[in-house]
């Protein structure tokens, strides 16, 4: 019975009235004197104004997962020890090259340890010009299916360059050995660099129609983790020259490729070169360049570099200088700057393990040639008298 249809027959009896109504009251009361807030109330299903749309909460579950934490979080490239990778897909059909944009599936597995290992499938794609042209193994983009997290930069990997032998044989891998120095020569210098890992790389054919190849490799930093290490963010336009970069970041750089006797490269085009731009708004519209890719290097001083007629070198070891046009002053203090440098940058060399002493020898020396004009003031002012001569202009 409603309550109030107690109250409404208590007018005739008030005292019948009164006790009936406690009995009523004491009688919906829950036993321990209180309300009973739990109770699960009841929905009307034709009433949708409080209910989620199925939409939102697709959305709302799909952020949810995004936010997961990744499984483990990895040291790609702050660690320098060397690194086994196993790559397994279609070899035969990778290394047919039969069309520039043709792609193939397969598994890579980073293996830190006997019994600690990370697998994830990837996408292989072909990269680069040349080596592409010249080399029986490519230098390949490896897409991830499912990214990798790095450590360091909390930073999503969601594809790496991978620089591989050109050939099998030893030669072949000390030129990937050779260009890794070059990259850590570079981070020497500037922390706005791209940081790359040596590899030991297991080339397994799933169809078993290969051998297993065993050669060293490169895993290059993505530009997405430099962006993230280094708050910048990449400049995609090709139109730009050195007039639109840092000056001081491309005048680095262009004394480093004539130190290492680097003629593969051209702002213009991005050619080896990636531009980034600070996301500080302070210092945005001014171009920061990193190089990459150092195999025609007189450092390397593969086989195959050979320069073309027009540069008027004979070899890859005759050094030439592409950088733009600056003044005595600027030249100078640069020059200088190297010259405080050379003593970390020969210690890079020297303390290597993954090369025989030999092949230190022929880098130090050639890397001689280059700092024994930094030693006297009559030798650096024919050096900068050099520069002057063939700086080009705007380029």
């Amino acid at each position: 019975m409603k309550a109030g249809t107690y109250l409404d027959k208590c007018s005739a009896e008030h005292r019948l009235c009164l006790s009936s109504l406690l009995i009523f009251v004491f009688s919906v009361l829950p036993t321990n004197g209180q309300i009973d807030t739990t109770a699960k109330k009841t929905v009307n299903p034709a009433d949708t104004s409080r209910q989620e749309p199925k939409s939102r909460k697709d959305a709302n579950n799909k952020v949810q997962q995004d936010q997961k934490p990744p499984e483990r979080y990895l040291s790609l490239f702050e660690e320098e020890d060397l690194l086994k990778v196993s790559l397994r897909f279609d070899v035969v059909k990778f290394l047919k090259k039969a069309e520039r944009d043709q792609s193939v599936d397969g598994f890579l597995t980073l293996h830190f340890s006997e019994t600690d290992e990370l697998e994830r499938k990837v996408t292989l794609k072909y990269r680069g010009q040349s080596r592409f042209e010249r080399c029986k193994y490519p230098p390949t983009r490896i897409t991830f299916k499912k990214p990798l997290y790095e450590v360091s930069d909390s930073g999503r990997i969601k594809n790496l360059k991978l620089v591989n032998q050109c050939q099998q044989g030893s030669s072949y891998g000390d030129y990937v050995i050779r260009e890794y120095l070059v990259y850590k020569l570079y981070n020497v210098l500037t922390d706005t660099s791209f940081r790359a890992r040596l590899i030991s790389l297991d080339i397994i054919d799933s169809e078993n129609k290969r051998k297993t190849i065993t050669q060293y490799g490169i895993l290059l930093e993505p530009e997405s983790l430099l962006e993230e290490r280094l708050d910048l963010v990449e400049v995609k336009t090709k139109n730009l020259s050195q007039s639109h970069m840092f000056p001081a970041m491309i005048d680095r750089l262009a004394i480093f490729n004539y130190m290492v006797s680097n003629w593969d490269w051209s702002v213009p085009g991005q050619h080896n070169v990636s531009v980034f731009t600070s996301v500080n708004p302070t210092l945005g519209g001014v171009g920061i360049p990193v190089p990459f890719d150092f195999d025609l290097t007189g450092v390397v001083n593969a086989e195959y570099a050979i320069p073309p007629p027009d540069l008027g070198i004979e070899t890859n070891r005759d050094r030439i200088f592409y950088g733009i046009c600056r003044t005595e002053e600027v030249y100078r203090r640069e020059l200088l700057a190297f010259r405080e440098k050379k003593e970390e940058l020969y210690s890079v060399i020297t303390e290597f393990p993954h090369l025989g002493r030999a092949e230190k020898r022929d880098i130090i020396t050639f890397m001689d040639q280059f700092f024994d004009r930094l030693e006297k003031p009559r030798s650096v002012e024919g050096l900068i008298d050099y520069l002057l001569e063939n700086c080009k202009g705007s380029r």
